[in-house]
């Protein structure tokens, strides 16, 4: 049995198998995924399993450079980040429109669905190297 926090086998291999700069997308229960990323679909029931909880598996296994988020996502008062954003891995994250988020989603090499039903919880991780 794996060490690691993440116990997915098809999550952990689409990990292993990312090179520098393709994308990671972890999104909720309504982000449409479009034809050509592969689907890793973990979503069970509403909020089964978080956004957070996939995340923080994610990141066990991931280095991660670059991070993009919908700029619809942050808290509108005050422009803070999202509670689930991943502040301790101290990326400053890149901001679009939800509408630029998902023409992004496109590009990337799998998208997770995650049983998350929070607007915009939705966050694109590129893959960066250890060296």
């Amino acid at each position: 049995m794996k060490r690691t926090a993440l116990l997915h086998a098809e999550l952990s291999h689409v990990i292993a198998s990312l090179g520098h700069g393709d994308m990671l997308v972890l999104g909720d229960a309504g982000l449409p995924i479009p034809d050509g990323p592969r689907r890793i679909d973990l979503a069970v029931a509403r909020g089964v399993p978080t956004l957070d909880e996939v995340l923080q598996a994610v990141l066990s296994e991931m280095h991660v450079e670059g991070i993009v988020i919908a700029e619809e996502a942050l808290a509108s008062n005050e422009k803070k980040l999202p509670g689930w954003y991943p502040q301790s891995l101290g990326i400053k994250p890149q901001t679009v429109s939800h509408e630029e988020f998902k023409r992004r989603t496109a590009k990337a090499r799998a998208m997770v669905r995650t049983g998350e039903c929070t607007p915009y919880a939705n966050i694109i991780l590129t893959a960066g190297v250890k060296f």
